[in-house]
Formats: structure tokens, C-alpha cells, sequence
């Protein structure tokens, strides 16, 4: 009897009569009971927990990753090394062995007259049963030289696509048809679950509903959804599949960004905040006794901040800016104006390093405009405001004075770690929560803080760019406001990329010869001491033996995590007072640390970084308007001898692109393409160390990409706030399946978004 095959057609399949029980639930059903053949338990397992796929729904929503496309077949002959190629040919031998290191090697060799093309599989035997001499079977994938065997002069292709087309045990196909090729999974194939989604769409494809209400479907032209399913599985051509994707990624897109503007619009409509409409004057006061000129990009954003103050709903406003473009300035300005209104103000940081840093700028900034002394113990202005540091390590009276200052309102801003959401942390009247460097908290965190006074505005900052793809989702429910305008005199950092000793030492000598002319350094390296299981610079072994070493006449400094808060901030100062000439450290400098004395950033094993950390590196050096150089160090082998090809182009292109620009948000977007967006919408989850919702990853939008799709994601996001302005909560007849689709695919995670 020849095995059971999917039916051989261009066409996608039609709808057979749905279950008995046919209604919109039945999309939800397990696959375990979907009734779908070849879908037992144990292989609805293996989908779960390999591919995330539970139900009927998500099974047809399981999108290829590729498609062969047997009209476009090569002879093997006219095949290149390098070049991805799809061939047709006989298989002529079917050899499996044993090799040198245990490994069994299978090898499928295919001859179409032009020449011979060997498959490669590596402890895969079972594979081995799939191919019978004679039979014909198509074979896609990348062209290599053949390795595996040296009396081969055959090229191969590792690990390919294979569909047999005719031979035992089969059925005869139309060899012109695309085949879809689906991501797969341990124990299940890419051939499987083609025949499981075929099986899904035959049975359940006529049960798919249509969220995109009628107006939009005719006016953009989309194709019906339950169409755009089966032609996006089994296209029927190339143009039918591109316009069935095209009504996929617009769909899905359309259904967040209605999420979006539904909890945004309500937030607005519902939500009582409080209007800080003075301190105007004091602002302007200010920013007069700057001993710079404020940039207009800063003016700019300090009135799109002072109109969100002055309006009665909380403000909830994302502000982007370069390092050193002067983001702690229009803080400033923002704390001010709180302040003058008669509320207080809590300036979170990441790290104590940067929470005393901003504790001493804030109070440098403040000194002409409240008349604060800086012996003064009290801290407190003339003009009655207060600024108060917390942090873990602020313990005693030091600690009381803070609190006391916080709970009775003598305390105006109040400036410290996560220490401030602390339990017996008490405002008196908290009006602005400002959150600096924002990614390095998570989602609960910065949730405490806004709690410790009601509805507070929020401002949260960053330094690390955010691609306008993302900031547009991430960020759905913010105002974004961008510092694109650097403080004249900045001279643009230059970077280099050191492989060899020659590199290493030229490094070296660049740093002797800043610090002859004045200047400091920084070595930056990635653990704080050695470890075994990493081969990378540890901070406190490299102080040692540079020290002894290489700049045995220099001041040298040391700087890490684990040092405690009154030996950190004595080794800053010392500094930023020129007390050392080159300080060697972790990534606890990576934001906020400002030395204007600093000309060149030493980056140790830099492709173990990644591009927002080593852009944040760069930009502590140069500030002081002198030329500056970074020099990223990598001990990557250029041919990769050894190393895993995936993570060395990884590497290489985090570092070619560090080279070629300075500009954060090309940077940012490259580290998108890089890493991929991952989880855009998590459920809160918190990272082990209490950080951001983990990104890194299987991304949960299913048919679109935030880099590839910007111009469908700024047109899908036009639709949807029209929409939710003109019916807010999406009660008319044609609006009634895009709510019931944006709830059931972002509810709960909406939920975490606007909570955040």
C-alpha cells in the first residue's frame, strides 16, 4: 500500500464540512484532540513544547520559514559553491558509516545527468529508511564543498530539504509546485507537519474568522484572512503568496496597535493626575545660570515635558537622547518645575555609581538658582527646596534624615537606587516619578515607584536608543520625546577594532601618550575577577598586571560592582579630579559616569558585549571636547578557525558596526536586525537579576518583523487610533471582531505593556 501523501496540487486545500461542533471555539482545540491524523498525543507534545504550538488555531498560524519552489529547479551541473540552489535528480547511493569520532555519517547521493550532488546528515540513521535507489527526489539548500569524505570530488549540500517525488512507497506529484517548508522540531519534520497543516486547513479553515473590519479589507485591498491562511502554506504562485503575507503582517499589526490605542485613549479619558503648573520662572532661572547654552533639541523637549506637566492627566513620556546630549538637564528643568508646584520628585538609577553621580550633578546644577551650599549637611536650598540621596549603602542617620526629609515634604527631589520603592519609603507628595535608564529595571519596579504617590507623572529616560519600530510598540502608551541634537564642541569618538599584539600594543601607546598630554583612560573588562568558565579579562587580575606590567608610572585605579558604595564614589572622584590616569573596570561605568578628562575607552574581549553596552562605553570618553579614541579589543580569529560560524558573524558585525557609524539609532536598529526583536509583548517576566522583560529570542508576533515592516506598523498604527477616536470602545457591528481579536491575542499582555 503506498504511503499516505499530501494531495499533489498547487492549489491550496479546499474546506471539508467542519466538525459536528463546528464554532469559532474549535480553533482553541489541543491538537491532541483536533482529530487531525498522525497527531497523537505524544506528537501534540512534541509541537508544545518544541515549537509553542497547543491548539487548532495556532497550528495554522505556524507560518514557513521557506519555500522550494520546484519550477525553479538547477541542473547539478550548473550548481555554484555557496549559492543556495533547489535540484531534481535520481538517487544513484545511500551510504551510512560510522566515522573516526563516533559520529554516523549519512550520506544521499543524487545524479541528474549534469552531475552528482551528495546529502549530508550527521547522526541521523534513521534518515536512511526515507531513500531507496531509483527514486526521484528533489533537494534544496546551501552548495558546499564536500568535507566529509575525501575521495568525494561530489559537492554536498548539509543537512537539506528533501521531498521524494516518485519512487517506493509513494505517490507520483506535479513537480512544479511550491513546497512549503515549515520550522520544525525534535521528532517531528518539516514533512509532517506540512501534512498536519494541510489536514487543519481542509477541516478548520472554513471556521477562521475575519477581524479587519469590511472598510479596511476593501479599501486596502487584503485578501480575506481564511484565503490568506491556505495561499500563505500552499501558495498557489508567487504573487498570491506575497499579497496573502502582505494581509498577514497588516492584520497583525491593525490588532496591536488597536490594543494599543484602546488602553491609551482610556488612560487619557479615565485618569486623574496632578497639574504642575508653576515653576516656570524657576526653570528658566535655571537654565540661564547653565554655564552653557541649552540646545534647542533640549528646549524643545523641556516644553513638550512642561505642557504634559501643566495638563491634568498623568504625563507618561519616554525621552531618548545620545550619550551626552544632556538628558540630565532637561530632568533638571522637569524637577523644577514639580518642585515649584509644591510636589516632590523620585530620580531612580540603576546603580549607586550613577544614583550619586546624579546626586552631585543635581546639586552642581542647582547651586546658582536655590543658593545651596555645598558643605551645607541639610542639603536644603534657600528657596526651601531639598535634595536628598538614598541607596543601599546610605544606612544611619543618613538614612533617617532621608527619610524624615521624603515623608514631611522637606525633601523635594528625592535621588537613590531601587532603594526608593524600599518598604517605610514615604512621600508627602510625590508628583513626578523619574526613572533613569529605564531597560535595567523591570516592569515591577518601576511599577512601585509610581505607587509610592498615587497617579505621579512618569519620565522615564535612556541613553541606549530604542528603534522607532519598537519604541512605537514597546512603547505603545508613551510619548517619546528624542534630544537628536549633541552640545556644540563634541568631537566624534574613533573607533577601532584590535585583533593582533601589534594592535594591542599601539593601543597601549596611545594611552601613554594621553596621559602624557593630561588626559585619562579607561580599561573596561568584562568579569570582575577570573573565571573558569570564561576566557575573558577579569577587572581586577588585568589592574593587577597592567599595573605591573605595562603602565608601571601611571596612576592606576581600580572600579567594579563589588566594591562598596564609599569606596566607589572615592574612586570616581578621585577620577574626576585627575587622581588617576587610567582606571581599570567593569561595566558599572557604563552609564552616567562623566569625566571630562578621559580620551581613550579600552575595551577588553569586546564581541563578548553588546552593541548598546559598547556604544554606552564610547561615549564616556571625548566628553570634554578633545579628540578620543575606542579601541575594541577581540582575540576573534578574522577566518574562524575553531569558533562557531553563527556567533562569530554575530560578533564580527556588532564590531564592523561600531566602527562604521556613531550614531545610537543606527546602532540601535542594527542591534535589532541582529539580535531580533524576541518577546515585543512578555507577560512580565523579569530577568534572574530583577531586570527588563527578557527580549532576546522567538519573537511572539507571528507573521510580522518590526525591522521589515516599519511603514506597515506606522499605517497599521494610523488605522487603529482612527478607529478607537472615532467608536473608543469598538462597539459597532464591524468593529466587534477586531476587539474580540485584539483580546484574545494581547489582552493580558496589554495589560503588563501599559502597566509598565
Amino acid at each position: 500500500m503506498s504511503a499516505r501523501r499530501p494531495p499533489a496540487t498547487r492549489r491550496a486545500p479546499s474546506a471539508a464540512r467542519p466538525p459536528a461542533s463546528a464554532g469559532g471555539s474549535d480553533l482553541d482545540r489541543p491538537l491532541a484532540s483536533a482529530g487531525i491524523p498522525g497527531i497523537a498525543p505524544a506528537t501534540a507534545a512534541a509541537l508544545a513544547r518544541g515549537l509553542g504550538l497547543h491548539t487548532v488555531r495556532d497550528l495554522l498560524e505556524h507560518t514557513p520559514r521557506r519555500y522550494i519552489d520546484l519550477s525553479r529547479t538547477a541542473p547539478i551541473g550548473e550548481t555554484g559553491i555557496g549559492e543556495e540552489a533547489t535540484v531534481v535528480g535520481t538517487v544513484v547511493r545511500v551510504r551510512g558509516r560510522y566515522v573516526r569520532s563516533g559520529r554516523h555519517l549519512l550520506m544521499v547521493r543524487v545524479s541528474d545527468g549534469s552531475g552528482d550532488l551528495d546529502g549530508i546528515w550527521w547522526n541521523q540513521p534513521f534518515r536512511a529508511k526515507a531513500f531507496a535507489e531509483g527514486a526521484t527526489v528533489a533537494m534544496a539548500g546551501k552548495v558546499e564543498r564536500n568535507r566529509a569524505e575525501r575521495r568525494s570530488h561530489s559537492p554536498c549540500i548539509q543537512n537539506p530539504f528533501v521531498e521524494v517525488l516518485r519512487g517506493p512507497g509513494t505517490e507520483a506529484v506535479h513537480t512544479s509546485r511550491i513546497i512549503p517548508v515549515h520550522p520544525a522540531t525534535e521528532r517531528v519534520s518539516a514533512n509532517q507537519i506540512r501534512r498536519f497543516v494541510h489536514e487543519a486547513l481542509r477541516r478548520y479553515g472554513v471556521l477562521v474568522p475575519e477581524p479587519v473590519p469590511p472598510g479596511l479589507v476593501g479599501a486596502r485591498g487584503l485578501m480575506p484572512r481564511s484565503e490568506a491562511l491556505a495561499e500563505i502554506h500552499f501558495p498557489s504562485g508567487d504573487a498570491r503568496r506575497w499579497a496573502a503575507h502582505r494581509r498577514l503582517v497588516f492584520e497583525e499589526l491593525l490588532v496591536l496597535q488597536t490594543g494599543l490605542a484602546i488602553r491609551k485613549r482610556r488612560v487619557e479619558r479615565e485618569t486623574a493626575g496632578f497639574s504642575h503648573a508653576g515653576g516656570g520662572a524657576l526653570v528658566e532661572r535655571f537654565l540661564s545660570s547653565l554655564p552653557f547654552r541649552a540646545t534647542g533639541a533640549q528646549r524643545r523637549t523641556i516644553e513638550e515635558i512642561a505642557a504634559d506637566l501643566a495638563a491634568p492627566r498623568p504625563m507618561n513620556r519616554l525621552l531618548q537622547g545620545e550619550v551626552g546630549s544632556g538628558k540630565t538637564v532637561v530632568a533638571v528643568a522637569a524637577a523644577l518645575r514639580v518642585a515649584g508646584s509644591g510636589a516632590q520628585v523620585a530620580f531612580m538609577a540603576p546603580t549607586e555609581v550613577l544614583a550619586e553621580q546624579h546626586y552631585a550633578v543635581v546639586r552642581r546644577l542647582l547651586e546658582p538658582v536655590a543658593g545651596l551650599a555645598p558643605a551645607e549637611e541639610g542639603r536644603l536650598f534657600g528657596d526651601g527646596f531639598g535634595v536628598e540621596l538614598l541607596t543601599g549603602s546610605v544606612t544611619g542617620a543618613g538614612r533617617e534624615r532621608a527619610l524624615e526629609a521624603a515623608a514631611s515634604g522637606r525633601a523635594s527631589i528625592l535621588i537613590g537606587t531601587h532603594a526608593l520603592i524600599q518598604e517605610g519609603v514615604e512621600f508627602a507628595r510625590l508628583g513626578l516619578a523619574l526613572v533613569d535608564e529605564q531597560h535595567r529595571f523591570g516592569v515591577h519596579q518601576r511599577l512601585a515607584l509610581r505607587a509610592k504617590g498615587g497617579q505621579p507623572d512618569a519620565l522615564i529616560m535612556t541613553a541606549t536608543p530604542i528603534p522607532r519600530t519598537l519604541a512605537l510598540t514597546l512603547y505603545g502608551d508613551l510619548d517619546v520625546s528624542v534630544i537628536d541634537e549633541m552640545p556644540p564642541g563634541r568631537v566624534p569618538v574613533e573607533t577601532s577594532v584590535a585583533r593582533t599584539p601589534a594592535d594591542r600594543a599601539a593601543a597601549y601607546d596611545r594611552i601613554r601618550a594621553e596621559v602624557a598630554a593630561g588626559h585619562q583612560a579607561f580599561v573596561v573588562c568584562p568579569l570582575v575577577s577570573e573565571s573558569e568558565s570564561l576566557e575573558a579579562k577579569a577587572a581586577e587580575r588585568e589592574f593587577a598586571r597592567i599595573g605591573a606590567e605595562v603602565f608601571s608610572g601611571l596612576r592606576l585605579g581600580l572600579l567594579h560592582g563589588r566594591m562598596n558604595s564609599s569606596k566607589k564614589e572615592a574612586v570616581m572622584r578621585a577620577m574626576r579630579d585627575g587622581e588617576i590616569d587610567v582606571l581599570v573596570a567593569t561595566t558599572v561605568v557604563e552609564v552616567g559616569v562623566d569625566v571630562p578628562g578621559a580620551s581613550v575607552m579600552l575595551v577588553e574581549d569586546a564581541d563578548r558585549f553588546g552593541l548598546s553596552q559598547l556604544h554606552q562605553l564610547r561615549g564616556r570618553v571625548g566628553r570634554g571636547g578633545q579628540p578620543a579614541w575606542c579601541v575594541l579589543l577581540t582575540s576573534l580569529d578574522p577566518k574562524g578557525a575553531g569558533e562557531d560560524e553563527e556567533e562569530r558573524e554575530v560578533a564580527r558585525r556588532r564590531l564592523d558596526a561600531m566602527v562604521r557609524t556613531s550614531d545610537g539609532f543606527e546602532l540601535a536598529e542594527e542591534d535589532l536586525a541582529i539580535r531580533g526583536e524576541g518577546q515585543i509583548l512578555g507577560r512580565g517576566t523579569i530577568d534572574q537579576d530583577g531586570g527588563a522583560p527578557l527580549q532576546t529570542g522567538r519573537t511572539d508576533l507571528r507573521f510580522a518583523r518590526l525591522l521589515r515592516d516599519q511603514k506597515v506598523l506606522a499605517e497599521a498604527r494610523s488605522e487603529a487610533f482612527a478607529l478607537v477616536d472615532s467608536d473608543p470602545h469598538l462597539e459597532l457591528p464591524e468593529h466587534r471582531p477586531l476587539l474580540a481579536e485584539v483580546r484574545r491575542r494581547f489582552a493580558d499582555r496589554l495589560d503588563w505593556l501599559f502597566a509598565s
